[in-house]
């Protein structure tokens, strides 16, 4: 059993991207106060059925449920099945996503599709899917999943860059928009985090040296993110709204 909490126990919370790294410690952080979690994936099914059913014997509400979140019927379905069997998303998380690495000049057409769909289009869609039972019931959290690299931007790196630097600016403008009617959209734009996606990119020595450039002198763990991530869905947080705050 997870340690008695019920901080977010009003919560029906879906997090996009949600099966494994940055998502999976979410996922466990929400659980454990209390809300009721879907976990969604594209291609990851063992590690999001694995930790559906380790939040389940936790005793949290879960479900997992697949969708390719940037085809707009398929974000239509899995909300559909949501309510069915959850009830309505009262708390979206949009972490998913996909990196790029590459000089802009190599990189397709393709690749600039398909990072620009899983990380800027699909919170697009999943986004307006969720408001409009947020804006009814006058209630809403929205936390985007992005990067410091959206700020910064990051040679190799801009078509990542450039979609997380959307991810943003829809944050932004999204908070104002909805903001009257009682809900928040914040971004949390990480640093390094060591999670399956740096290992893929960086070897050892890279990461070495990526390391002693950050003044704590580590790497970031999923668990800092999700730690962020429940700050800005409680009820602390309530006042902070179009906020991007940097993990770095």
């Amino acid at each position: 059993m997870f340690p008695q909490s019920n901080e977010l126990e009003a919560y029906t919370c879906l997090i996009a991207g949600g099966s494994r790294g940055i998502g999976a410690a979410i996922a466990r952080a929400v659980a454990a106060r209390g809300a009721s979690v879907i976990i969604n994936y594209r291609s990851s099914e063992l590690e999001a059925l694995r930790l559906a059913r380790d939040l389940r014997e936790k005793g949290a509400g879960v479900l997992a449920i697949r969708a390719d979140l940037s085809r707009e019927n398929e974000v239509e379905r899995m909300f559909t099945r949501i309510e069915a069997e959850m009830g309505n998303v009262n708390a979206l998380v949009y972490n998913a996503g996909v990196s790029q690495r590459g000089l802009l000049i190599e990189c397709s057409e393709e690749q600039w599709d398909r990072v620009m769909n899983a990380n800027l289009k699909g919170a697009f869609l999943c986004c307006r899917r969720a408001l409009p039972y947020m804006i009814r019931e006058r209630f809403g959290r929205i936390v985007n999943i992005a990067s410091v690299l959206g700020i910064t931007g990051a040679s190799y790196e801009s078509i990542y860059s450039s979609a997380k630097g959307g991810l943003i600016a829809l944050t932004r403008s999204l908070a104002q928009e909805v903001g009257p009617s009682g809900i928040t959209v914040n971004a949390i734009a990480p640093g390094p985090i060591f999670t399956d996606m740096l290992r893929e990119e960086l070897d050892e020595d890279e990461m070495a040296d990526l390391t002693r450039e950050i003044p704590v002198g580590r790497l970031g763990c999923p668990e800092d993110v999700a730690a962020a991530c429940v700050f800005l869905l409680g009820r602390e947080a309530s006042f902070i709204n179009g906020h991007i705050l940097s993990l770095d």
